[in-house]
């Protein structure tokens, strides 16, 4: 009898039960699945660890740290899971900071750390990107990645660092530019028929200001150029906005250095007071003549909203100043808010003091100039115009009191379409809310 003839089957055994010296054996786990295996359970471990031990991680990337996922998200509770055990590896910034230190020393450039070219490699002259967005920064709101060929931060010369939103908002704006002036003029005409002034104010970009910093190539260089000459040679004269360039320069020229900061996106306090003087003479011309201002002290700090976007501590240095609206007395004083909800600020009425009742509609650039509008305008209310363009009903309130309405906007996310400050919808409601000037 053959084992065929009675219908014999031989029993199936794993291959991971085979002898060793059987052709077919497979172990169940390989020396490099027990490898993976425990690499992955150190990785996901090494958090909570940590955090037993009492080290806590820290928020370097201009973001905040990602919560642990919730098992109520689903399967999307694993594929959350890497991102937040990335996050609380409490010496990641260490690794990302010794990683930066040795590429620069050895190889002489910085690491890529936001996936970009920046020079050396072609880059497209008109990248296909998303609209750009309505506010992006301070960056307080960061440009998404993308696939495009745009980049977060544009590394430039000597050791320079731009926001990639500078020329992203121009190759791909939300609206034409006759739209966004259209929009614009129509804020105007709303606060002007409501009896107040109006007063818009442009806070150039970085790269605008100091172009000779920037890349000989870069993403968005070329598709940028004729938008921001488009921007500055209608837009500024269409709206009657309030152009600093020129005042910006001869401050740099004056105190012998650039007035914006080299690993930060925004002006420094010579920026910000070249700000404060230009609006109070618009409100009230010739108050500014008895201003006197001096050096109160100078600072060091690691820093920047830049560096943080590539993850480096970055370097920031400046100088606080004293101003006295009547040569006399100084009457800076600490304002330490971004203004999300109205701060109204007062001083005595004097001489070098604006004395009109007014509003200013505010990004992050007039942070740093918060302490000089506290100095030299009598009635001041502050607000963050993202917050205020929330609810047309609660812009009215804060207009209401008011005689002068100033809207301070970086050129980025004007050219990129004004957000919704200028949108219709807020521009329809608000319209109809606004009441009067008392």
């Amino acid at each position: 009898m053959t084992v065929r003839d009675e219908g014999f089957k031989l029993p199936q055994v794993h291959e991971a039960w085979l002898p060793r010296e059987h052709s077919l054996h497979r172990p169940r786990h390989g020396r490099r699945q027990f490898v993976a295996l425990i690499s992955a359970i150190a990785f996901f471990a090494t958090p909570l660890a940590a955090w037993t031990l009492g080290a806590r991680p820290v928020a370097f990337e201009n973001r905040e740290i990602v919560a642990f996922p919730s098992l109520a998200d689903g399967f999307a509770f694993f594929t959350k899971l890497p991102q937040w055990a990335t996050d609380h590896l409490v010496f990641r910034q260490d690794a990302v900071h010794a990683t930066d230190w040795i590429s620069e020393t050895f190889f002489g450039e910085p690491v890529p750390l936001d996936g970009g070219s920046n020079g050396g490699s072609p880059v497209p002259a008109n990248p296909i990107a998303p609209p750009a967005p309505t506010e992006p920064t301070g960056p307080e709101q960061v440009l998404p990645p993308d696939s495009s060929g745009f980049v977060k931060v544009v590394q430039g010369k000597d050791g320079w660092l731009f926001f990639g939103g500078d020329a992203q908002s121009k190759c791909q704006p939300a609206q034409p530019l006759e739209r966004t002036i259209e929009q614009a003029n129509r804020l105007r005409a709303i606060v002007e028929r409501s009896g107040r002034k109006f007063v818009l104010v442009v806070a150039p970009d970085k790269s605008t200001v100091v172009p000779e910093k920037l890349p000989d190539s870069y993403p968005g260089r070329d598709c940028s150029r004729q938008p921001n000459a488009d921007f500055w040679n209608r837009f500024v004269p269409a709206t009657g906005a309030v152009d600093l360039r020129p005042q910006l320069a001869a401050a740099a020229a004056e105190v012998k250095h650039e007035v914006y900061h080299r690993q930060d996106t925004h002006w420094t306090d010579e920026g910000a007071l070249v700000m404060t003087r230009r609006l109070a003479d618009v409100v009230q011309p010739g108050v500014s003549r008895t201003w006197v201002t001096e050096v109160e002290r100078t600072w060091k700090s690691t820093g920047g909203d830049l560096a943080a976007l590539m993850g480096r501590k970055g370097e920031m240095s400046g100088a606080k100043y004293r101003l006295r609206p009547d040569g006399k007395v100084d009457r800076t004083r600490p304002i330490g808010t971004k203004f999300p909800e109205p701060l109204t600020l007062r001083t005595a009425q004097g001489p070098g003091v604006v004395a009109p009742r007014v509003a200013v509609l505010t990004d992050s650039f007039s942070q740093a100039a918060a302490p000089y509008l506290a100095a030299t305008f009598a009635n001041l209310t502050l607000q963050n115009y993202l917050d205020f363009a929330k609810s047309p009903e609660a812009a009215a309130v804060t207009i209401a009191g008011q005689d002068v309405v100033v809207v301070q906007m970086v050129e980025r996310n004007l050219a990129a379409g004004g957000g919704t400050l200028v949108m219709p919808q807020f521009l329809d409601r608000f319209e109809q809310l606004l009441p009067p000037r008392r």
